[in-house]
């Protein structure tokens, strides 16, 4: 472990791990705010309610919450050490992955707000997986540790 984040690796650890719960839990209901956004399209009102409750979860929860969980990750990464592990490799694959997969989300919601739904409804469902997927791989990872 390097020297100087020995002190405080507990702490970034922990600080990283609360912000992968929000970060995740952000991701896990997002797309289905988008899901209610696209069946609300023929309503204005109430898609425009789901415009302004999906601009306060990247405000509040999803955005913050990415920076923090970059930012303690390549702090915890830099501490143990890892830079060479094939598992960090491949688990910041993923996050780069979910990273993307949030941004593809954020500009998806700007497509509704201006009223372009570009996916059908089941597509969109599919979609709203991908987190789980992306978490599970990612814990197995950092768990096991498997190369």
């Amino acid at each position: 472990m390097a020297a100087w984040l020995a002190p405080a690796y507990d702490w970034l650890k922990a600080a990283h791990i609360i912000f992968v719960i929000f970060w995740m839990a952000g991701l896990f209901i997002f797309p289905r705010y988008l899901i209610h956004h696209q069946d609300a399209l023929s309503r204005p009102d109430e898609a425009a309610r789901w415009v302004e409750r999906e601009a306060r979860l990247r405000r509040i929860i999803l955005t913050p919450a990415l920076i923090a969980v970059w930012l303690f990750g390549l702090l915890l990464a830099a501490g143990g050490q890892w830079w060479a592990s094939g598992w960090l490799h491949a688990k910041m694959a993923l996050v780069f992955g979910l990273s993307g997969f949030h941004g593809w989300a954020v500009g998806y919601a700007r497509k509704l707000s201006e009223g372009r739904a570009t996916l059908p409804d089941r597509r969109l469902r599919m979609l709203n997986e991908l987190p789980a997927l992306g978490v599970v791989l990612i814990v197995w990872l950092v768990v096991l540790k498997p190369f």
